[in-house]
């Protein structure tokens, strides 16, 4: 049942300055509101003034008015509807072209759009911030999906072509990422890997706030380049630091495109390749003495986890339990010679002085693809190939990809509440925008 809600003002010609405070569209008078079925509909028009022909500039003549129906942003609950009482007009030159005309307000709305400007602004604000859907903001709106997309979809296109959300990155994150797990609908959905590029550049307090730069298809090289030359050479002129997982390909194109920034390889990797490096020698070391896999109460099993907490962390309990079980079970004790290494390189890194820090990695290059022990060796010569990129770390004051990592983490968060995509350009468009890529306006 509608039930009609009477305004303050007491004469037809004027408006409540109240009602229209609470609705807040400029340009526009609420001159009725009304309530049915959880949707409120507010009928609205524009104050009366003289309007020139869109043609020749003659005055024109009234010539009635239509009625259009705007979605607008919900209120208290309940979907909004805008009756828009528009006036049209009629040019009274009968050699004018013209003809009859209805009025527009691009503030309002847009020609022929089923949804208000600030409705739109509203759904991509809330995707951002909200952590929202596309199916869920259309039954609040009460329009269907594709209708609110085929609006949201080309602000968003149009705020990824604006190359100025580029300007000032001076640090520069790239790694992999998986948008689809289905290899078999490949001719569909394309490569299964992206390559995201991440801005990691630090404010003046030195906190780094990343976003999300792009995203392209493949796990090259090749695309990574493509797209630093996309950007253009100041762009790539201006960055300093290009932070980096060990893969070769990326460190490559950076070395060709990004000649002046230092590339720095991400910490966490490192320390995961020397905790892979430790388990592979108590495997081993397992094998060797017992010849079989670890069992619970087998003396290097009870301690897998243990091996991978840092020294500084083992409480005394810890540490007994470690000495007893690598007396019991590492006869020539290779496996602690391979904890101590991986403690070494986490001691490295935790270094309270970058310089002290990089003076312990120089060592570490040194010492560990000498060591007797087959994994720590291999190790030691994975280092030295990344020795520059490994350097990076300490002398960029311990630029790393934990900003790339943490936008994956977002990435990978919205794709499971839109319960996956098939459209990999839809897929961009929304990632730029939840991590923080495009350039929204100051209100959003």
């Amino acid at each position: 049942m509608t039930r009609p809600t009477a305004l303050c003002c007491a004469t037809p010609d004027s408006y409540c300055s109240r009602i229209d405070t609470l609705v807040d569209l400029d340009g526009v008078h609420v001159i009725a509101v009304a309530r049915s079925g959880g949707q409120v509909t507010l009928t609205i028009e524009t104050p009366r003034e003289r309007q020139g022909c869109r043609r020749c500039g003659v005055v024109a003549l009234s010539h009635g008015r239509r009625t259009r129906l705007l979605r607008d942003v919900p209120c208290s609950g309940s979907a909004v509807v805008l009756a828009w009482r528009q006036r049209t007009w009629a040019c009274p030159d009968d050699a004018c072209p013209a003809g009859t005309f209805t009025e527009e307000l691009p503030s309002l709305a847009s020609r022929r759009a089923v949804l208000t400007t600030r409705a739109v602004w509203w759904a991509i604000g809330q995707l951002r911030r909200e952590h929202a859907t596309i199916e869920g903001l259309s039954r609040q709106l009460g329009v269907t999906w594709n209708t609110l997309w085929r609006v949201v979809e080309p602000r968003l296109a149009e705020l990824a072509r604006d190359e100025s959300r580029f300007d000032g990155v001076t640090t520069l994150g790239v790694d992999e990422h998986v948008w689809h797990h289905t290899p078999h609908r490949a001719a569909l959905k394309g490569p299964t890997m992206l390559t995201g590029m991440v801005d990691l550049t630090r404010d003046q307090g030195g906190r780094t706030r990343a976003r999300l730069l792009d995203l392209v298809p493949g796990r090259t090289g090749k695309v990574f380049g493509d797209w630093l030359t996309g950007r253009g050479e100041v762009f790539c002129t201006e960055v300093k630091i290009a932070t980096l997982d060990p893969f070769r390909g990326y460190a490559n194109t950076i070395d060709t495109h990004l000649a002046e920034a230092v590339p720095a390889l991400d910490a966490f990797h490192v320390v995961k390749l020397a905790g892979q490096a430790l388990d592979d020698v108590r495997r081993r070391v397992q094998q060797t003495t017992l010849g079989r896999r670890g069992h619970a109460k087998d003396p290097l099993y009870r301690i897998r986890n243990i091996l991978h907490r840092g020294l500084e962390h083992l409480t005394p309990r810890q540490g007994e339990r470690l000495d007893q079980c690598l007396a019991d079970g590492d006869p020539d004790n290779e496996v602690q010679v391979a904890w101590q290494c991986y403690q070494q390189l986490r001691a490295a890194y935790q270094a309270k002085d970058t310089a002290e820090g990089k003076a312990s990695a120089e060592k570490i290059l040194d010492a560990f693809s000498t060591c007797p022990i087959p994994e720590i060796a291999r190790l030691g010569r994975t280092l030295r190939r990344w020795k520059k990129e490994f350097l990076g770390y300490f002398t960029t004051n311990r630029a790393n990809n934990g900003g790339t990592e943490a936008i994956n983490g977002i990435i990978e968060l919205h794709r499971r509440i839109a319960r996956g995509y098939r459209n990999r350009d839809h897929y961009r468009l929304r990632m730029l925008l939840v991590a923080g890529g495009l350039l929204l306006p100051p209100q959003l």
